[in-house]
C-alpha cells in the first residue's frame, strides 16, 4: 500500500499540474431550470464558461452520514483524501462547440483518495474541448468515521450525481437522454455499480429521475470484488477486511449485468500490475452474454493510469465510440 501510495504521489507531482479553482458555492433552484439562449455576441458562444461547483445534495442533509469534522486534504495538489462532503463540478463547452451531450466523471483512487486532477479535471477539459459537458464528482471516501454504512456511500453520491445532471440538464442546454458515465480505476467500479444498480435507489428519488447512464466508459476499472481478481485495497476500503460472500457478490458488478446495462466501452492495459485486466474481461464477457453493445481496447503496454501511453491514443477511441454511436448528434 505504501509503495503504491508513493507511486501515486509521484504521479501527482509529475502529472497533476493544474489547480482546481472552486467557484463560489451556489445551489440551483428548480425555478431557474430553463434553457438559456446565447447569441454570437455572448462570450460563452466562443469560450467555455467558468467551472461551477455545487454541494451534491444542495441544502439537504447528506444521507448515510454521521456528524464529523471536515478533514478533507489535498485540494491544491489534485490528490484529494478524506472527502466527507461531496461536491459536483460542472464544466460546459463553448456554445459554438456544444453538442448537448454530457458525461459524469468518477475519478479513481482505491476508494481512499481521489485522483481528482488527472482523472477528473483534465478529462473534463478534454470533453469540453470536443463539445461535451462534464460533471466531475467529488464523491465521499468510504469511512466509518463519517458514514453509517460506508459500502453504499459512494453509490449514493453516484446516483445523486446522475440525478443532478438530469434534473438540471435543460438549464445548460443539455440533452437529458445523452448523459454518460465514465470511471477510472476504483471510479470505474463506482461507475459500473451505478450502471448495474440504477434500479435500486440508495437516495431519495421521489420524482423517479432516471438514474441509468445512457452510455458507460470504463478506464482500467476495478469491476469484481472476488479476491482472485479484485484490487484488494479498494475492496478493503469499501467492504472492510473480511466481507461476507453476499457483500462480495453484491459489489462484483460482472454478476449484475443484464440487458438493461448501458452500452459500454472498456479500456485497459494488459500489463496493468495494480488492477488486473481480468476485471475488464469479466465485464466484457458479461455484457456479451447479456446482449449489451460493447467494445474494448486492450493495450499491450500502458500499466495502470496509462502514463506510458500517449494520451491521444486512449482518449481518441473514447470520443470516436461516443460519436459513432450517435450520442453527439443534436
Amino acid at each position: 500500500m505504501n509503495k503504491w501510495l508513493s507511486r501515486v504521489s509521484a504521479g501527482v507531482l509529475i502529472v497533476f499540474a493544474s489547480l482546481v479553482v472552486f467557484a463560489e458555492e451556489k445551489n440551483i433552484s428548480r425555478k431557474n431550470d430553463q434553457k438559456v439562449e446565447l447569441s454570437s455576441s455572448d462570450p460563452a458562444f466562443l469560450f467555455p464558461p467558468s467551472m461551477q461547483a455545487f454541494n451534491l445534495y444542495g441544502d439537504g442533509a447528506i444521507p448515510n452520514s454521521k456528524p464529523a469534522a471536515d478533514e478533507e486534504t489535498g485540494a491544491g495538489t489534485g490528490w484529494i483524501q478524506k472527502v466527507s462532503r461531496p461536491y459536483i463540478q460542472v464544466y460546459l463547452p463553448a456554445k459554438v462547440k456544444a453538442t448537448g451531450a454530457s458525461v459524469v466523471i468518477f475519478p479513481g483512487g482505491a476508494y481512499w483518495g481521489l485522483s481528482f486532477d488527472y482523472e477528473g479535471v483534465q478529462q473534463a477539459s478534454y470533453f469540453v474541448d470536443h463539445g461535451i459537458a462534464a460533471f466531475v464528482v467529488k464523491y465521499r471516501i468510504p469511512n466509518d468515521l463519517w458514514m453509517l454504512d460506508k459500502s453504499i456511500g459512494p453509490l449514493q453520491d453516484a446516483q445523486q450525481a446522475m440525478k443532478f445532471a438530469r434534473t438540471h440538464a435543460s438549464q445548460w442546454n443539455l440533452d437529458s437522454n445523452r448523459i454518460g458515465a465514465i470511471g477510472f480505476s476504483a471510479g470505474g467500479h463506482l461507475a459500473s455499480t451505478l450502471a448495474t444498480h440504477f434500479n435500486k435507489p440508495q437516495i431519495t428519488n421521489s420524482d423517479n429521475i432516471n438514474l441509468r447512464p445512457d452510455f458507460l466508459v470504463l478506464v482500467y476499472p476495478v469491476i469484481s470484488m472476488d479476491s482472485k481478481v479484485t484490487h484488494l485495497d479498494s475492496r478493503k476500503a469499501l467492504l472492510g477486511d473480511n466481507p461476507a460472500k453476499e457483500r462480495i457478490n453484491e459489489f462484483s458488478n460482472e454478476l449484475h449485468v443484464n440487458s438493461n446495462t448501458p452500452p459500454t466501452l472498456l479500456l485497459h492495459a494488459m500489463d496493468d500490475k495494480l488492477v488486473d485486466v481480468k476485471n475488464s474481461i469479466l465485464f466484457l464477457e458479461a455484457l456479451k452474454e447479456a446482449g449489451v453493445p460493447a467494445q474494448a481496447h486492450f493495450f499491450e503496454k500502458g500499466d495502470h493510469g496509462f502514463f506510458l501511453i500517449p494520451r491521444d491514443r486512449w482518449q481518441a477511441p473514447i470520443l470516436e465510440w461516443i460519436t459513432v454511436n450517435g450520442w453527439l448528434s443534436q
